[in-house]
């Protein structure tokens, strides 16, 4: 007589992007709205005119560095700040096919990103802090004019140059460096068990890259002589803080157990299925 074939048990299916992402999506409707209106003020916060503190002539001699091209263009910020850590996420996602991993990741990053660019715009409003090059961009022709009363500067500028002048606090290049490519770090150390406690170093140097890459972008921005050392470092301080919060609002300590899969906690899986019924 033959023997009984063994039970076949049906696992739970593992959660696509096409079977769970649409309610991952849903459950969150309200924070990807909240996005939405945070760029949107930052998008009005760079259209406004900063506060343009006084600048005197006997102040012009920490502002007469040489105007120079960025090391690190703007556009490319976004570059790397968010497209290279989506393709990380999304790579990891092909391998271990988890939604609920990918939206937070994502979500989170946008949020780390978004968060920290209207803070930092809003900063750079309102402090006027003028750049190491200011004396260039209020007087191109490098003839001077001062108040005869205030000895205040009477620029002669482009007007757009003399806006961009007064944002040199906090450096917003660190700032969204570190946002992004913090997260990254942090998103990294969670997946590759980088305190695992194994003694495995080179997991440690991949957790430093992309921190090492940020602090690399702050340096370009002293040397091109378009913020002082204070505004990097407080930029670079505002970055981690920032994304630091919004990664822990999405995932575990990399320290924890729990760290390198999220769906280790079935706290999101169990409201969808709730939905779901």
């Amino acid at each position: 007589m033959p023997s009984p074939s063994a039970p076949i048990r049906v696992g739970v299916p593992p959660p696509y992007v096409t079977s769970h992402g649409a309610r991952v999506a849903r459950l969150h409707m309200y924070d990807w709205i909240v996005l939405v209106l945070l760029v949107v003020v930052d998008g009005l916060l760079n259209k406004i005119e900063p506060f343009h503190r006084f600048v005197g002539s006997d102040m012009m001699i920490d502002l007469r560095y040489p105007m120079k091209e960025n090391t690190v263009p703007f556009w490319a910020v976004p570059i790397y700040g968010i497209i290279g850590p989506m393709i990380i996420i999304t790579g990891i996602y092909f391998k271990r096919r988890n939604v609920y991993d990918l939206h937070h990741a994502i979500l989170g990053l946008l949020f780390s990103m978004a968060i920290t660019a209207v803070l930092t715009d809003a900063i750079k409003d309102g402090v006027g802090r003028p750049r190491p090059d200011f004396f260039w961009r209020c007087f191109p022709d490098g003839v001077p004019a001062y108040d005869n009363f205030t000895t205040g500067v009477l620029c002669h500028g482009k007007a757009s140059d003399i806006k961009e002048g007064h944002k040199s606090f906090p450096s917003g290049h660190t700032s969204l460096s570190f946002a992004g490519l913090g997260f990254l770090s942090w998103y990294l150390a969670g997946k590759i068990k980088v305190f695992d406690q194994r003694g495995h170093v080179a997991k440690l140097c991949i957790l430093l890259l992309p921190l090492l890459s940020a602090a690399l972008v702050a340096v370009s921005r002293v040397d091109d002589y378009r913020h002082h050392w204070q505004d990097v470092c407080t930029g670079g301080i505002l970055g981690l803080v920032v994304t630091s919060l919004c990664y822990l609002q999405f995932f575990p300590l990399p320290c924890d157990e729990s760290g390198h899969d999220i769906t280790a906690n079935r706290s999101l899986e169990n409201t969808l299925s709730k939905c779901s019924k």
